[in-house]
């Protein structure tokens, strides 16, 4: 584990954000070990050699690859009071950076748009953004991905959004959910891990009518991946394909009503549906409260992760953590939640019987929300 404040390395090896360079690495993996096919014909055995030739022996069973851990954070944005803390991005997140460190992936919301420039969405009360430091300082806190399919992605329009990719093509924090067209906003990353393949989506379940046209991605339209009317049909298909070639896959979801700890009446279904298309697990926030979480079957979703980085500071708004999941196979068959608190605008992880207490708390609202989520795997 790096000391608290340093830069991380990247854990995992991002093969591609595309299904094709996946392909294109199983295939590499598959001639990596010398043998030409045209050896077969060059080196034939006759029928007489072959009939005292030794018998040839059971090959050994493939590796699968060994489980490994995913650390999930909620929405992260820099603005206003905590833009005083990317002047030191290197330590900007100390307080969370060791929990995020620990785990071979981390992911996050970033509900801001990295840019300097842009023009303001019109009718919108709340306006997001951050400069290129927030990248660093996520860089620098252990995060490797961060989901930008959200309704502040294109607070600045599509000038904005521009900007924030080509600063996410100069991070090592791979952005996901939005790009300079469809194909690229449903597109996602894939890494290397352990042996395992995962491929990591983000996508929003929530859009201002408004500016719903404008910021959905189109055909050579730069937008946001989203599961909004038609274009549910367009992610579950993107899911479905990247679990034929991927190990495992998850989607980060921006969704749920604001202010309420319980999903919204379709978001059960959409889980479901989702994980029917192959997602391992479905993570994702919006209501700025914590939402319940659990295993459904082998698969885990969480409804909303809250806050993580952020303006709020007391109140169910202040109350946080961090899910890390561990992935084996297209199977989640480990969680854990660990509580925090933002202070600061970060999150601290609570401790002893505070931690007990806040990780209890959560626990509960699976019950008081009637989802039948559970502690465990099926």
């Amino acid at each position: 584990m790096q000391p608290v404040g340093t830069p991380t390395p990247r854990r995992g090896i991002p093969l591609s954000t595309g299904s094709a360079a996946l392909a294109l690495v199983l295939l590499v993996t598959a001639c990596s070990s010398g043998e030409d096919p045209a050896d077969e014909a060059v080196g034939a055995v006759s029928p007489e050699e072959s009939s005292s030739a030794p018998e040839t022996q059971p090959s050994e069973p493939a590796e699968t690859g060994e489980p490994f851990t995913i650390a999930f954070g909620g929405d992260t944005m820099f603005d206003g009071v905590l833009e005083s803390r990317l002047n030191d991005p290197a330590t900007a997140l100390d307080p969370i950076s060791e929990q995020l460190s620990a785990a071979d992936l981390a992911m996050v919301n970033l509900e801001t748009a990295v840019t300097e420039g842009g023009t303001p969405a019109p009718g919108k009360a709340f306006l997001f953004r951050a400069p290129a430091t927030a990248l660093e300082a996520l860089d620098a806190a252990g995060v490797d991905v961060a989901s930008v399919a959200n309704n502040h992605g294109m607070d600045y329009g599509t000038d904005g959004l521009n900007d924030t990719l080509d600063n996410g093509d100069a991070s090592p924090v791979t952005l996901v959910g939005a790009g300079r067209d469809a194909d690229e906003a449903y597109t996602p990353h894939i890494a290397e891990v352990n042996g395992q393949t995962v491929a990591m989506f983000g996508a929003t379940d929530v859009m201002d009518d408004h500016l719903m046209a404008e910021w959905t991605a189109g055909e050579g339209k730069p937008g946001l991946a989203s599961t909004k009317n038609e274009m549910k049909d367009r992610m579950l298909t993107a899911v479905s394909e990247a679990a034929a070639e991927a190990d495992n896959v998850v989607v980060f979801l921006h969704w749920g009503l604001e202010g309420s700890h319980c999903p919204l009446p379709h978001a059960p279904t959409l889980a479901d549906e989702l994980v029917e298309a192959g997602a391992t697990a479905v993570v994702g926030g919006h209501a700025h409260v914590l939402s319940p979480g659990g295993f459904s079957g082998d698969s885990y979703v969480h409804y909303g992760l809250g806050n993580f980085v952020f303006y709020n500071f007391n109140g169910p708004t202040a109350e946080t953590g961090v899910l890390t999941l561990t992935f084996d196979q297209g199977r989640v068959t480990e969680s854990d939640w660990a509580p925090a608190q933002i202070q600061g605008g970060v999150p601290v992880p609570y401790e002893g019987e505070a931690a007990d207490r806040a990780h209890q708390t959560w626990v509960d609202m699976r019950t008081e929300c009637g989802l039948p989520l559970t502690d465990s795997p099926a």
